[in-house]
């Protein structure tokens, strides 16, 4: 893939082709439109990528507001939303500004979370005075970043827009999203099943461009020979379930095949919604006896000792390098930089207090139709 940012904010029409950003056209961003061959970084590294990606407005939205970038390292998916074309220039924005992270200019894979949240507060600015706050969007993805010859999925996730891991045979969600819905999840209100046809699953509670929750969350795989992840938009698996999409990942070896195949079958099953895929395959990846998951986490927390990881995690000095040696009381690597995880009695009043100013005004958030 060509090193230079293949930002693709989603077309102006009802035409379905990604458009480029920023001067890059799509022979650089490696014909979005028809996925990209292998990305190799420096010569010091041995991890290959292989990506494949793709976006379609779907079969009843007037426009495409989704936007994405997949350029090594970074590769992600914004959906606006706010409609009247407000939610397409604020994935736009967004994007665009991703690919001003310094790693993409220098081909280095040495991002932190600080890096790409201070991008993200720019892109939040610059949204809100392009639309004025009448518009945001989600963004989920992956940073590819390497810390002593050792390769790690840095993911980061705003909203409902959903970041997978196939390893192993085994899809797992990694990303958790922001929304109502999840919340009612978290608090043990509703199912699963419950939610993916809830009334209210569409409203998020982060978005960048609108509301008071800009940061996203974050977390630090280490990457496994074979992984693959898929980045979506919620047009995908707002129309099938992860089974559906677990069984297509497994299906095409070959990652352009298996985005044209997930974005044909959410067609099939409704195409009620824009719909973007990216799905990235690692190979080559250098050996990692030691290394752990990390717990989902703010940028800002860096130093913050007293939170409460979902997951084991790797403890990160403040500017993201991991320090050796560190461990929790029981043996486990210590999650020096993660969130405080809200008690149950918590969400279940957060759960409670949304429905019921859900009754009194509409939420600012819903920008879905």
């Amino acid at each position: 893939m060509n090193p230079s940012p293949a930002a693709v904010p989603s077309a102006p029409g009802p035409d379905t082709a990604p458009v480029p950003a920023a001067a890059t056209s799509l022979d650089e961003a490696a014909n979005a439109a028809g996925g990209g061959p292998d990305v190799a970084a420096g010569a010091a590294s041995s991890l290959r990528l292989n990506c494949g990606y793709g976006t379609d407005r779907g079969l009843r939205r007037e426009m495409n507001e989704d936007s994405f970038i997949a350029s090594d390292p970074v590769f992600a998916v914004a959906d606006g939303m706010g409609g009247h074309e407000a939610g397409e220039i604020a994935s736009g924005i967004c994007v665009r500004t991703l690919a001003r992270i310094p790693q993409l200019a220098s081909g280095k894979r040495d991002a932190t979370a600080g890096v790409v949240q201070e991008h993200l507060l720019m892109a939040d600015e610059s949204i809100r005075e392009a639309t004025g706050s009448r518009a945001g969007t989600t963004l989920s993805g992956v940073v590819v970043v390497e810390q002593t010859g050792v390769p790690y999925w840095l993911v980061l996730n705003i909203g409902d827009s959903r970041t997978y891991r196939l390893s192993q045979g085994k899809l797992t969600q990694v990303s958790v999203d922001h929304s109502e819905v999840q919340e009612l999840v978290d608090a043990g209100q509703i199912s699963q099943a419950e939610a993916a046809v809830h009334p209210r699953r569409h409203v998020v509670t982060r978005a960048l461009g609108t509301g008071d929750e800009i940061e996203a969350d974050y977390w630090l795989l280490p990457m496994d020979e074979g992984d693959r992840i898929l980045v979506c938009s919620d047009g995908l698996n707002g129309e099938l379930d992860d089974q559906h999409i677990a069984n297509i990942l497994r299906a095409h070896a070959d990652p352009q095949a298996a985005v044209d195949e997930l974005i044909q079958a959410a067609l099939r099953s409704g195409g009620r919604d824009n719909v973007t895929c990216i799905v990235l395959d690692a190979t080559n990846v250098t050996h990692h006896d030691a290394a752990a998951q990390t717990a989902p986490r703010s940028a800002a927390a860096a130093e913050d000792e007293d939170t409460l990881p979902r997951t084991d995690a790797l403890d990160l000095a403040p500017n993201g390098e991991l320090l050796p040696g560190a461990e929790t009381a029981d043996g486990a690597p210590a999650g020096a930089v993660g969130p405080e995880v809200p008690a149950a009695e918590e969400h279940a009043a957060a759960a409670a207090d949304a429905a019921a100013e859900a009754e009194k005004a509409k939420d600012p958030h819903d920008g879905k139709q």
